[in-house]
This record gives C-alpha cells, structure tokens and sequence, in this order.
C-alpha cells in the first residue's frame, strides 16, 4: 500500500574550508558554550580571550574563530639510535588540538544545533570528524563553544586546519532529548547513525519509554519529511513496510500491539535506496517522527537521500532485544 509523505495517520505507513594556520591561536578559556543575549555578539569579550581572530565567513550561522595547535614535537637527533620495544608504542593519546567557534540564531524561533566539525593535515586531508550539539539557541542570541579533536594515533598526520562540515538546526522543543533526560512525556525518540551498503540505506528508529508508566505503541511510526528550511518534501512514497525496497532488510513482519514497561525499548526501520536515474534527486534532511497518533513530535536528521526513487519504506516497531 502506498501513501504520499507527510503526516501517516494511526497504524498506516507512516565553512567553507578554513585557511591553513600557521602560528597556534590562543584557545578560550574553559570548555563548553558561552552565551550572549538577542542582538549581541560579545566581540569585546571574545577579542580579549581568543587572541588572533580567523575570518571565517562561516556555515548556516556557525563559523570557526580560532585554532588552537601544540607546539611540534622535536625530531629525534640523528646522531643516535633509538629503540622502541613493541611492548611501549604509544596508543591513542590527547591531540591538544582545538577549534573555538559562533553559533548565530539568524532566525525567528529558538533551534536545537548539530554541528560536524572536520579537523585537516596540511594536505587537506581529514583527520577526524566531531560533533556537538548546541541546545536552545534563541532568536538573534550567539553562543560560543571550543570542540576539540579528541584522542589522536601517534601516527596521525599533523592537524593545521578546521572546517565545519555540516550544520543541522531543528526547533528546540522538537529535538531529541539529551542523554540522560527523560522528556515529561516519558519517552525518548532518536535515530542512529544507520547502515549504507550497495546503495541500499537502513537507519534505526528508536523509542525508549524513560517514564515510570506502560508506554503502548502499535503500527508504524508517524512521519513528515522536512527539507532543510523544515518544510514538507512533496513527492516521495512512505511505504508499508520495505518489501518495495529490498529483500535484503528481512522479512517483513505485520504490526502488532508493543508494549513498554518503564526502561523498555522498541524500534522501528527506515529503508531507502539512493539510486539515481533520470529526473532530480531528492534529499531530506529531517524527518518529523511521532510514536503513535497524539504523541510529541520529535525531529531527528538522518539524511535521506532517495535518490530519485521517490520511495521511503518504514517498517513498523516492534520491541526491542534487551
């Protein structure tokens, strides 16, 4: 059975690179985020702790001000000889490097960010990705955080740039909820990263009943697929089920009643393939999920490109293996 995108009613299918740096940037001081109120930037405030300012136009509002490096270390001497038993090579160990960045809420309701960060080699090759997530970004307010490149292979090459790769905003009062928070409805909705192989993409739909009441869901998950300015997406199939899509994600299984106790879990499926022939491709970015008719919507940003399939395949849920 087939149904047009948009809201699937109870139990039916449901920047730019930053210039390579030369001389280490002072960092920030402190972790985390910084906050200014509507219409301030705190170029003060920033000006006497960031030291050397980056010009950097940024991405959807988030742009990188300064990069942190450690000083080289220094090459062994020539004139001696070292020996490194297998037993001490040094495992992953604290890059020292970091990146202090902006975030500016340009628009008219309070946003949720998640932001992929890449740090680069000289060659501009991409050392390792991180993501963080800024919460509760009001209309016109700045917030300024330090993301840092983490635990890094002796053997990685040396960090001397930093890009923000990717920037996804959804309303703040859709976002899924942060670990460890359990929502006043008593229920958690995320997606995972997902699984892509041979063109075929399956991403997970996960529902958490973090309350202290049975939680009952059955059928499919309700969805509305957004593009990147949170508007419906027009022309793309939800599907019962992904037998339209593939054999290969399992069988499918019919809906049925799911009960969940407190800190019980069910999951259901998104299932997709991004083949692309003739026409303009698709892409969607966020997907509006409510568990059953009634429930809060959450927005998760899984990234959906169709191809130009015009299919989506949802599969229903179904309880969790503990």
């Amino acid at each position: 059975m087939r149904r047009p995108a948009g809201l699937r009613p109870a139990f039916a299918a449901t920047t730019p690179l930053l210039s390579a740096l030369a001389a280490t940037a002072l960092l920030l001081t402190g972790c985390g985020t910084e906050r200014t109120g509507a219409g301030s930037t705190g170029a003060d405030a920033a000006a006497s702790q960031e030291g050397t300012r980056i010009d950097d136009p940024g991405k959807d509002g988030v742009r990188i001000t300064s990069l942190t490096l450690p000083s080289p270390s220094p090459s062994p001497s020539p004139s001696r000889s070292y020996v490194v038993s297998a037993e001490r090579l040094p495992t992953n160990v604290d890059s020292g490097v970091s990146a202090t960045y902006e975030v500016t809420n340009e628009g008219t309701e309070t946003l949720t960010y998640s932001i992929v960060f890449t740090f680069r080699s000289g060659d501009s090759g991409a050392v390792t990705n991180q993501t963080e997530t800024v919460r509760d970004v009001g209309p016109g307010q700045t917030v300024r955080g330090t993301v840092r490149a983490g635990e890094l292979p002796p053997t990685t090459p040396r960090v001397t740039q930093a890009e923000v790769l990717q920037v996804t905003k959804v309303p703040a009062g859709e976002a899924p909820a942060e670990p460890g928070f359990c929502p006043a409805s008593g229920i958690r909705v995320s997606a995972d990263e997902g699984d892509a192989a041979m063109g075929l993409r399956v991403v997970g739909l996960h529902l958490n009943n973090c309350g202290t009441r049975a939680y009952t869901v059955e059928g499919y998950p309700l969805l509305e697929l957004l593009d990147d300015g949170l508007e419906p997406v027009d022309g793309v199939e939800i599907l019962d089920g992904s037998g339209e899509i593939t054999t290969g994600a399992g069988p499918d299984e019919p809906p049925r009643p799911v009960r969940l106790e407190p800190s019980e879990s069910a999951t259901a499926g998104l299932v997709w393939r991004n083949t692309t022939e003739f026409g303009t491709a698709v892409n969607v970015p966020h997907v509006r999920v409510r568990a059953k008719e009634g429930a809060d919507p959450v927005t998760v940003t899984p990234h959906l490109d169709l191809g130009t399939t015009g299919k989506l395949g949802v599969r229903p849920w179904k309880k969790a293996e503990r």
